[in-house]
């Protein structure tokens, strides 16, 4: 399937992220808008068409011109404030995709003409490297070849798993926000490594390059998390002794409590 040409709205970090990995995917017909006239600068030389609402008013009703994909990638708070703005303009085939955490597809459609096409999507910042995960639903009026290749466009960009709508807050808190919790235990890593008498430099190449590096084995084996980490840890060693600490320190519950405390937030941006 060709694809159709790409407007994102809100060139922040994620719609950037979307833009350089579809630009990277080979896709040419991107335009974007930013808001200021120096951030539409970072695409200067690049395959995205950039225009700054501080240059001009009607930045998005002209990137969104005769665009067969719109994404608006501006805060959940200005979301159906954007659509309400773009509807009229959008072209027939149109699907408009939203990447606001916590704004079910009721009131995004009501913010749209009726009938138009809406999907909510939930990527990550990997996506810049075509290496991410997004999270797809569909909405009401949405046609099969419309989803299609909005499905298509976010394969370029690594996985993509089809969710119902109530799903979408639920997985932002897993991949949505998971490479900053990967970030996270990087720095915390490296901590530990300076702790021990590590300059920190070399702590963090070595702590990025263990993580990375799992991940590739994880990758080209195809085994599971659990079998790779049995088969590097000894019964009685200095691994399953670091385990141990883990687990009395109850990781799992951890990590669950910090999923539920972000989607309480995703919950609190809903109105529920």
């Amino acid at each position: 399937m060709a694809l159709p040409p790409v407007a994102v709205l809100g060139g922040g970090s994620l719609g950037s992220a979307i833009l350089t990995g579809l630009a990277a995917a080979g896709l040419r017909d991107l335009r974007t808008t930013t808001r200021t006239a120096a951030s539409a600068t970072r695409y200067d030389g690049t395959a995205v068409r950039a225009t700054s609402l501080e240059a001009d008013p009607e930045a998005n009703r002209t990137a969104i011109a005769g665009a067969g994909i719109v994404i608006s990638g501006v805060k959940p708070v200005g979301t159906a404030d954007l659509l309400r703005e773009i509807g009229p303009a959008l072209a027939p085939d149109a699907v408009v995709v939203s990447l606001a955490v916590g704004t079910p597809v009721a009131p995004l459609e009501a913010a749209l003409p009726a009938g138009a096409q809406l999907v909510r999507a939930m990527p990550n910042t990997p996506v810049r490297v075509r290496r991410g995960v997004t999270g797809l639903a569909r909405g009401t009026a949405v046609s099969d070849p419309g989803f299609a290749a909005v499905e298509q466009l976010f394969r370029l960009l690594g996985e993509v798993i089809v969710l119902d709508d109530d799903r979408i807050d639920r997985i932002s808190t897993i991949s949505g926000s998971g490479p900053a919790y990967v970030y996270l235990l990087l720095e915390r890593f490296a901590d530990a490594a300076v702790a021990l008498g590590f300059g920190r430099e070399d702590a963090e190449r070595a702590v990025a390059g263990t993580f990375s590096g799992a991940l590739a084995l994880l990758d080209a084996t195809g085994e599971s998390p659990a079998a790779l980490r049995r088969g590097v840890t000894s019964p009685n060693g200095t691994t399953a002794a670091a385990i141990a600490v883990f687990e009395q320190r109850d990781l799992g519950g951890l990590i669950a409590a910090a999923l539920d405390g972000a989607l309480r937030r995703a919950d609190e941006l809903a109105g529920r």
